[in-house]
């Protein structure tokens, strides 16, 4: 990965354009849970088939860094981050 901060807004519209095209997702692991009151973390790894910013289709080995907070009772992801693994 790039190490670029996208704004969810750009992505989910990068999506609707198809210059990033999912075609296929499988879950290899889960390798941490973390919970707290009112906050928990998830480590998971996957891999996703896609195409992105011109290159591939390609399978791409993600790893997904979530971070959530518990807010009026609701879980909600407060960052996400993404790596190859």
């Amino acid at each position: 990965m790039t190490g670029y901060v996208q704004p969810v807004k750009e992505w989910l519209a990068q999506i609707e354009s198809e210059e990033m095209r999912y075609y296929a997702w499988q879950e290899d692991a889960i390798k941490a849970i973390y919970i707290t009151d009112n906050t928990a973390s998830l480590v998971g790894q996957s891999r996703v088939k896609a195409r992105v910013w011109g290159a591939g289709p390609a399978t791409w080995r993600l790893q997904i860094k979530m971070d959530f907070e518990k807010i009026d009772g609701d879980w909600k992801i407060i960052k996400q981050s993404a790596s190859t693994y």
